[in-house]
């Protein structure tokens, strides 16, 4: 029998393409009620989704197993919005403001299942997550590079910094739109709220 921790290419075989609907179907349902009650049951999920408790189960045969896919899914659509953007090939000012729309979009659609992909014990979230931080690393190395970062800026604290405005910026209860947030978002890590005056005045 297969468990979490094999590698997921071993365990998952593809599916009908009316099984996968009907899987995503379950999955968005799970994230709308996980997200307002995280200690929802199977038995809501299934009502959420429009189908049988049964077929939740069979898809599932546990809750876990659910969060499992769920996280999963989350990551792999998180991969999917940072490799759209082609943050390797497009001009880094460019690139960084579609990754971050794509991003937020999400982040705000899976919020639940997003906050449970920094688990490391998932190791497919895990992997996805170390490989998007490499990449981010490189689109602010190419910033540097291209003038739009300051020639001494630590990419690793500007990557820290950047990864908490978009959490705050995804955490806008108003939902907002996502691109909007994402120029918000790359405005303050290029400029902040700081005036000239201020910033000689610190170096003074």
């Amino acid at each position: 029998m297969a468990t979490v921790n094999q590698p997921r290419q071993q365990t998952k075989r593809p599916l009908r393409a009316d099984a996968e609907r009907t899987v995503r179907t379950i999955l968005e349902a799970a994230e709308r009620v996980l997200a307002a009650n995280p200690a929802a049951t199977m038995e809501q999920v299934a009502e959420a989704a429009g189908v049988a408790r049964t077929t939740v189960h069979r898809r599932f045969a546990t809750r876990e197993a659910l969060l499992d896919e769920l996280t999963g899914w989350a990551a792999r659509q998180f991969a999917e919005a940072v490799d759209s953007a082609r943050p390797d090939a497009t001009p880094p000012l460019v690139a960084l403001y579609q990754v971050t729309a794509n991003v937020l979009r999400v982040k705000t659609s899976w919020s639940f299942a997003m906050n449970r992909t920094f688990d490391e014990a998932h190791s497919e979230a895990a992997r996805i997550h170390a490989e998007i931080q490499e990449r981010c690393v490189g689109l602010l190395r190419r910033a540097r590079e291209a003038g739009v970062l300051r020639p001494d800026a630590d990419l690793d604290w500007t990557r820290r910094v950047y990864y908490a405005l978009i959490h705050e910026a995804a955490a806008e209860t108003d939902g907002g739109d996502a691109d909007v947030l994402a120029t918000k978002v790359v405005d303050t890590l290029l400029r902040g709220f700081g005036s000239p005056a201020g910033a000689a005045a610190v170096h003074t």
